[in-house]
């Protein structure tokens, strides 16, 4: 048998965490076990679904490297084939059309509630004949008898009596397929073998099953996940960090930073904190999912994200930089090589936006100073020492870092002074007080020209105190 997962998200929104994880562990089994992995757009809510949603789910997707072997497809493509399931149900007499008003159906409800029962629809219409030229909708007769039992792959043996199970609407009033009718069709139509999906769809897998039954159609395997919580305990919400998927690339995140984090929300190999894409591959395991809810951790994603900057290719992470710098209105192109800047600064940042930022006087000159280090090295005592290491530099025949540090070097040893009476206001001169490298790495890259400009600037700067 051929392992084939889905993921079928409703276009009615962006790509958030929840769905990114479910996305990813549908992918990982299907990669696990040399099988497809299916994208399936559910967009039958036709007043919610949008064009932009669809796009942010694929743009996502597409970031993420969720890489998907078939669609995506779109259930309103689909419609004449859930009609054609649901005629059969009428055929078959599993299932009847109903005409009760919202009124009687909100009576029968507020009646049920006060009872302390809970509320279903009573069946009224299973027995009596409604005219199907004027409004309905069908619904399928649920089995009165009876107990669904299937084994969820995540959280062991779950049984649901028919008795606590409504007769579910499958076709709306304009006509239009409701969720649990279309998923049981496309799961077998599409040869889905195990669903893999977030535990809020717990309570509609016995209908489904019994749906699927009805219309003599395979069951697949189910693995519930658990929900993901905020760090306070509550539902995971934006102020959490439950935003869209590409809010995080963004934000200045790495695909592959925000994979690993995801694939830990809620599965664990031991003490291991940093997979591979690889890695995840060969060792998720369903059964190894907890059943807990996890917990979404902010920190914990900077820490990984920050890992993956410096460990990974200087060159894939200039790359992912590159549009963070045009964001800056920096041309990359325009100064040194951007790969030889994440080298020398990756360190000093946990994302991209932030390295972008402390790394843009690379590239040009910065409009004001940091204020404690310019309040700190840029005294008058340092008039003399910037314009003698000036001297030296602007003499120099290379500029590369060896020969820009014995400049430095000698400048201390003719002035005879600790290093950081020279090095200190040369830095802050250069680089406005941004977070940098060793002082000679930081010149180079910077280049000749700009160097002796910013330090006549400095220079100029103190005077204007003085």
């Amino acid at each position: 048998m051929t392992i084939r997962t889905r993921f079928a998200p409703s276009p009615t929104g962006y790509l958030h965490v929840g769905g990114a994880r479910t996305a990813l562990y549908s992918w990982l089994y299907a990669r696990k076990h040399g099988g497809k992995f299916i994208l399936r757009i559910e967009d039958t809510d036709l007043e919610r679904s949008t064009p932009e949603s669809v796009n942010a789910i694929l743009e996502g997707m597409a970031w993420l490297g969720l890489e998907y072997d078939e669609g995506p497809f779109y259930q309103t493509h689909r419609f004449d084939r859930y009609n054609e399931a649901i005629e059969r149900l009428l055929e078959k007499g599993l299932a009847y059309r109903c005409d009760c008003s919202k009124e009687r159906l909100e009576k029968l409800r507020e009646e049920q509630m006060a009872k302390k029962l809970k509320p279903r629809y009573d069946g009224r219409c299973r027995c009596r004949e409604v005219d199907p030229g004027k409004p309905h909708v069908v619904r399928f007769r649920n089995p009165d008898e009876g107990t669904v039992v299937f084994q969820d792959l995540v959280r062991g043996t779950i049984r649901v009596r028919n008795a606590e199970l409504d007769d579910l609407i499958i076709r709306r009033s304009d006509g239009s397929p409701t969720y649990n009718l279309t998923v049981v069709v496309d799961d077998a139509d599409m040869g889905i073998t195990h669903v893999i999906r977030g535990d809020d769809h717990i309570n509609n897998t016995p209908r489904q099953i019994n749906l699927l039954r009805a219309l003599d159609l395979p069951v697949p395997q189910y693995a519930h996940l658990p929900m993901i919580l905020g760090d306070d305990g509550s539902r995971l919400s934006k102020r959490h960090g439950a935003v869209s998927v590409m809010q995080y690339m963004h934000d200045g995140f790495l695909p592959e930073a925000l994979l690993n984090y995801l694939v830990r929300l809620g599965w664990s190999h031991g003490d291991q904190e940093i997979f591979s894409l690889d890695e995840m591959v060969e060792l998720f395991d369903l059964s190894e999912v907890n059943r807990s809810p996890s917990t979404f951790n902010r920190e914990k994603l900077l820490w990984l994200n920050q890992h993956y900057m410096k460990e990974s290719d200087p060159a894939h992470v200039a790359r992912l930089l590159s549009p963070h710098m045009g964001e800056l209105g920096i041309d990359p192109a325009q100064g040194p090589d951007l790969v030889r800047v994440v080298e020398a600064q990756r360190e000093r940042a946990q994302t991209l936006v932030e390295l972008a930022r402390i790394s843009a006087f690379y590239y040009r000159d910065f409009e004001r100073y940091e204020e404690k280090a310019a309040k700190r090295a840029l005294k008058p005592a340092a008039v003399e020492p910037l314009r003698a290491v000036r001297d030296r530099l602007s003499a120099l025949e290379s500029w590369r870092r060896e020969e820009i540090h014995a400049a430095i070097e000698a400048t201390v040893k003719e002035l005879d002074v600790g290093f950081g009476k020279v090095g200190m206001p040369l830095r802050v001169a250069v680089t406005g007080g941004a977070p940098s490298p060793d002082l000679d790495l930081t010149l180079e890259l910077v280049g000749r020209e700009a160097t002796l400009r910013r330090i006549d600037r400095a220079i100029e700067q103190i005077g204007q105190q003085a």
